[in-house]
């Protein structure tokens, strides 16, 4: 069996990442002004900012055309692969792994398996390489399968958002209307639920207190576990604030690995310029083989 490993543009690979592992990456369009762009290949992080912060109206974001999907597994196909693994952001905030869930039966030449990651970002990222890992080593898709599963279970993360309307206006906010109210000088706390849902579970005045929750629930949270950890401190287009958070996290935590990544376009057209996270998993690159 050979096994080919797809993702999305919302997994903010490395271009190292996907050439060392031999990863598929599918963009995820996002719009503005009515201008199409795929995250990654047509827009880069700095110009969407840019282009967000002067545009006439709300950004979107929209599936990738099925047929340019439907292409990438055929060509996958023809490399060899009888068996596609792909790994996508949480159908809870995208249609699209539902929309690969109904193409499956429909192709005749290879197997598809989607994958809900029940996440997004590089913690979605870190399911796609540990699926490359165990495929390069030999591994059942069965295999596979169980390591994701595992591995998706220990992951946990606490998004600090300015505000709440670019969620609101995009529907990605499943308790919008406990938090919209005096908003002022308050920080929203955020996370997935039980449900894989965007929810804000807490609310903090001011950012140095946000930091301070985020940070206390984060070392409640990995207290206790058995295995290695990985923390991502994740920003929208504020990496100097991204570095700080992450100089100040290190050296408290030393037995954590730490690394600095980005919100991009797709995901920053729902939480906003200037969103920060901290987000956590076993830590891929010392629990797969």
């Amino acid at each position: 069996m050979r096994i080919a490993i797809v993702t999305d543009s919302t997994a903010y690979l490395t271009d190292e990442e996907v050439a060392r592992y031999h990863i598929s990456v599918v963009p995820i369009p996002v719009i503005l002004d009515g201008q199409v762009y795929d995250e990654g290949v047509t827009i880069d992080s700095p110009t969407f900012y840019a282009k967000m912060r002067t545009s006439q109206s709300f950004p979107s974001t929209s599936q990738p055309p099925l047929g340019e999907v439907t292409k990438l597994y055929e060509n996958l196909a023809n490399e060899g692969y009888d068996t596609i693994l792909s790994i996508h952001l949480a159908s809870t905030i995208s249609g699209f792994y539902n929309t690969l869930v109904g193409l499956a039966p429909t192709l005749t030449n290879v197997r598809l398996v989607p994958y809900d990651s029940h996440i997004t970002v590089k913690l979605m990222g870190y399911l796609v390489i540990a699926a490359a890992r165990l495929a390069a080593a030999g591994k059942s898709l069965d295999e596979i399968l169980a390591s994701l599963d595992k591995l998706r279970a220990t992951m946990d993360e606490v998004f600090i958002v300015n505000d709440l309307q670019n969620l609101v206006r995009g529907g990605r906010l499943s308790n919008a209307s406990a938090f919209i109210g005096g908003m002022l000088k308050i920080k929203p706390l955020l996370t997935f639920n039980d449900e894989d849902k965007i929810v804000a579970f807490e609310k903090v005045r001011s950012i140095k207190k946000a930091y301070k929750r985020a940070e206390t629930i984060f070392s409640e949270r990995i207290a206790d576990v058995d295995y290695p950890v990985r923390c991502l401190v994740i920003h929208a287009n504020d990496p100097e604030e991204g570095k700080r958070w992450l100089a100040d996290l290190e050296p408290r935590f030393p037995r954590v690995a730490f690394e600095l990544n980005e919100f991009g376009p797709v995901i920053g057209t729902h939480l906003g310029e200037k969103a920060i996270a901290i987000a956590w998993m076993a830590d891929v690159l010392k629990v797969t083989n």
